[in-house]
């Protein structure tokens, strides 16, 4: 992982450290932790080509997604309606991950929570035409919509800002970052994961959210720098 490379070299680095880092990238792992830690989030089964699908879905229910464990961007994940379904995207995941997960299919409204220092920035609401949120939605679809104000009243966006901070902190995450989650039909939020080098353009989410905390671009910029600091006294430790 680049970041324990950046620290045997002495050279410091914005937002999480190795731990924070590894953790959010593995799906499975991040879960484990935040059930742990009696934080929501969408029951799951590790799966391989020995499992038994039909169980499997008995077992989490329908529908479901199957997902490479350490992947991001939405790469290798499949919504699954019938458990017929399930070993082929399977099959799809396996070709970019060794282990792949099962996990509930939470419909309802998806958010992403920006984390800067400490702080939720205001929430941003997803939504696409699309099945999911994949990745011809984030990254070449141009009827993907970003709204921030997320139209939540204030009390429950202060509720999920909240939770926002406490997953990223479960999960030793520093600096800046991200938490997606999805929100049910019963307003209920469940946990999908972290994402701790969010992108950076001006078009990106994070930016999105400073925007409307009033930091603009440039100040964004310079907040997630000085978040080198602290990473600076663990690299001269190295």
């Amino acid at each position: 992982m680049i970041q324990g490379a950046l620290e045997i070299m002495g050279i410091p680095y914005t937002g999480s450290g190795v731990l924070g880092s590894a953790l959010s990238m593995d799906k499975l792992r991040a879960k484990q932790i935040w059930l742990g830690a009696g934080l929501p989030t969408p029951p799951y089964s590790l799966i391989d080509q020995h499992s038994d699908f039909a169980e499997v879905a008995k077992l989490i229910g329908l529908p479901m997604a199957v997902k490479p464990v350490d992947e991001g961007s939405s790469l290798g994940v499949t919504k699954v309606k019938n458990a017929g379904e399930i070993p082929a995207a399977w099959r799809t995941a396996n070709k970019l991950d060794d282990r792949v997960l099962a996990e509930k299919w939470i419909s309802g409204k998806e958010y992403t929570a920006a984390i800067l220092r400490g702080e939720a920035l205001p929430l941003i609401r997803i939504e696409t035409p699309r099945e999911f949120y994949d990745y011809e939605a984030k990254y070449k679809a141009d009827d993907t919509r970003f709204y921030c104000p997320c139209g939540l009243d204030k009390k429950l966006e202060q509720a999920l800002q909240a939770l926002a901070l406490e997953a990223f902190k479960a999960l030793g995450c520093e600096g800046w970052g991200r938490i997606d989650f999805i929100c049910d039909t019963s307003d209920r939020p469940w946990l999908i994961e972290a994402n701790t080098i969010p992108g950076m353009t001006d078009h990106s989410l994070v930016p999105l959210a400073a925007q409307a905390a009033g930091i603009d671009f440039d100040e964004l910029v310079w907040r997630i720098l000085e978040t080198s600091v602290t990473n600076k006294a663990k690299a001269g430790k190295a």
